[in-house]
């Protein structure tokens, strides 16, 4: 074998590793927050989840809830779907319903988040995701291969905004307070399923300026495997 073969070989070897790892997400640790403008003990919580919102390796997201509508103020953001996957997580966390504030970390721990450093201490301990390869780029979804708890994932689009947005309360709990929110999701879809094998999604495209995550979870609540964001 020729020393010209040999060099060209390890240059071809050194940019495939390149181009992999820059396809492929560095793992995450997914920190969601259930809350409600219509709930008096959300605002800390709130502050929190935005003072971890830009730390590395962190995406954080806020889901708005519906059930504190009745008393007086319809949250903007709140969507029954947002519910019921807050409803989901309960039963494998020892909890009898949803309550606000939850914060939830991967998908198998959780805390109500409102006390100062809660949710930087559940953070330490999750830990971050440790499933398949995710990436998000050229208009698609990359899924590597993988063990799937249980056979089968699901995979979810989230479609969220990302920054911090004021919201001014009329009525209810917070009546006359302005609340702030941190990368508020707007919208939730489960694309399908991923059950082990190397496995690609369309990824439609974001409009109104929202930016994009996507999780691999295992069904019904279930532990976050992989997570992805543009």
């Amino acid at each position: 074998m020729s020393r010209k073969f040999i060099k060209v070989s390890s240059l071809c070897a050194i940019a495939l590793a390149v181009s992999l790892g820059a396809a492929a997400a560095q793992p995450l640790s997914v920190v969601e927050l259930f809350t409600s403008q219509g709930c008096s003990s959300c605002p800390p919580a709130n502050a929190n989840l935005i003072r971890v919102k830009d730390q590395p390796g962190v995406l954080a997201l806020s889901f708005n809830v519906t059930y504190w509508d009745y008393l007086g103020w319809k949250d903007i953001f709140g969507k029954q779907e947002f519910t019921r996957r807050q409803v989901s997580y309960e039963p494998a966390l020892g909890h009898d319903g949803p309550f606000t504030p939850q914060v939830v970390v991967n998908g198998h721990a959780d805390v109500v988040g409102a006390a100062p450093g809660e949710i930087e201490k559940l953070i330490s301990a999750s830990g971050r995701t440790s499933g398949p390869a995710l990436s998000l780029d050229g208009g698609k979804i990359s899924i590597g291969a993988g063990a799937a708890l249980g056979g089968h994932a699901d995979v979810w689009l989230v479609r969220y905004a990302k920054g911090v947005v004021e919201v001014p309360v009329a009525r209810g709990e917070n009546t006359g307070r302005t609340l702030p929110h941190a990368n508020v999701v707007h919208a939730l879809e489960n694309l399908g399923g991923w059950t082990g094998a190397a496995t690609t999604y369309p990824l439609p495209h974001a409009s109104g300026g929202l930016s994009t995550a996507v999780l691999v979870q295992s069904p019904g609540g279930g532990p976050i495997l992989a997570a992805a964001t543009d």
